[in-house]
């Protein structure tokens, strides 16, 4: 008997179990499900997201119409809204603007929060040319009111409310922030790389942020270089100086542009405008097939459930765990995972799905076989992201 014990522990993980999660190491009985093929998986996932946002129309309706988003736990985000430009082909982009202030009054957060709205309608030219521009007001009247954890799950109503509403492009999301609001782009930028389609940090102090998982966001920098409050004009460069070496060390990844305005102080009399269409030029692209993600490990230490198409064990999240995975034709190397437990999600723009997937891990097999496509997959994944663009219709669990 303990022959026939290892001899099926080692083939265990060459088999893919019946629910469509293909496991490296282990497998678990659940109920047969068809397999789809990929033009089956691609009218289902249409359908998928159609009826996601029809479930949820009625409570993005109502963000909407009362201007503020909630959590449910007591933590409301208002916001101000306007639209810019005709609508282009494929939905208008969404900029989201994050205004100044901090650990001030709530009469001058305010009316930082009301400046903001209007800041760039006032360069030459004014900005945005299209889309949707949007002002959150901060939840709280602090310091660093603009990486507090709750933010995460209210930006995402933010956009949610928007691409379901209005149609926007959940691939041409961009962030940017004054100020307490560049505070906040430091860090929102690298926690939340994956939903935006590129940033800009106006005159913020950029604090002890680390940006490893930039890889795929264009990024953009400014500040002024008489702007000596907190060293930002020194540390502002310095900054870029790490992610000019993140980028030679990966000359595929990490676009970025820092720029030090001669004689600016705090204010850059809108120079920094010209930062909209920079980043106009740039989509997310949700399935990069080189991933660098760490979880934050600073003082906030939030702890993000998954990063474009990687997600970990939730018991295992921690701060400071690293992954770095890379598609490498049909095969998915994880060069680094600090995790026991991943789950790797997979469509048909990321790899030739009727054809075995490889998984290895430190040069070692962890996994090879056919990877199904399962409806049920694609709903799990629309549920849990409420992201348009991370609906997948396969998916490999490796324990390692």
């Amino acid at each position: 008997m303990k022959h026939l014990i290892i001899t099926l522990l080692i083939l265990l993980p060459l088999f893919s179990n019946a629910c469509g999660k293909s496991a490296g190491n282990e497998t678990k009985p659940e109920p047969q499900q068809t397999s789809l093929s990929r033009e089956e998986a691609e009218s289902i996932r249409l359908k998928v997201i159609s009826d996601w946002k029809e479930s949820v129309s009625d409570d993005m309706q109502k963000n909407l119409s009362n201007l503020r988003v909630t959590d449910g736990k007591g933590h409301t985000m208002k916001f101000l809204v306007e639209v810019y430009g005709n609508e282009p082909v494929g939905g208008h982009s969404l900029w989201i603007s994050l205004h100044g202030g901090g650990g001030t009054t709530k009469d001058v957060n305010d009316g930082q929060w009301r400046n903001q709205q209007v800041m760039y309608r006032r360069a030459n030219p004014p900005q945005p040319t299209e889309g949707y521009y949007v002002s959150p007001r901060a939840i709280e009247d602090v310091w660093n009111m603009w990486f507090l954890k709750e933010n995460d799950f209210l930006f995402e109503q933010i956009i949610r409310t928007m691409v379901v509403v209005n149609g926007v492009n959940p691939d041409k999301v961009y962030l940017m922030g004054y100020s307490a609001g560049g505070d906040g782009l430091w860090r929102m930028t690298p926690r939340m790389a994956d939903h935006w389609a590129a940033a800009s940090m106006m005159a913020g102090h950029p604090g002890s942020t680390r940006f490893e998982n930039i890889r795929n966001l264009p990024f953009m920098m400014w500040v002024g270089a008489d702007d000596t409050a907190y060293d930002r004009n020194t540390l502002v460069p310095a900054t870029s100086e790490k992610i000019d070496a993140l980028q030679a060390s990966d000359p595929q990844g990490y676009i970025h542009e820092c720029h030090v305005l001669a004689g600016k102080p705090h204010w850059m009399d809108l120079e920094d405008a010209a930062a909209f269409p920079w980043m106009a030029e740039y989509k997310r692209n949700p399935y990069p097939t080189r991933i660098v993600w760490r979880q934050e490990a600073e003082e906030e230490k939030v702890l993000r459930p998954s990063f474009y198409w990687l997600k970990p064990a939730e018991e295992e999240l921690a701060g400071g765990k690293t992954v770095i995975a890379e598609i490498k034709g049909n095969t998915i190397v994880l060069e680094q995972c600090d995790y026991k437990t991943l789950t790797i999600y997979l469509n048909d723009s990321m790899l030739n799905l009727d054809s075995d997937v490889t998984v290895k891990y430190k040069d070692k097999e962890v996994f090879k076989g056919p990877v199904p496509r399962y409806e049920s997959t694609l709903r799990e994944t629309m549920l849990d992201r409420g992201d348009p663009s991370y609906v997948f219709c396969s998916e490999i669990t490796v324990k390692l």
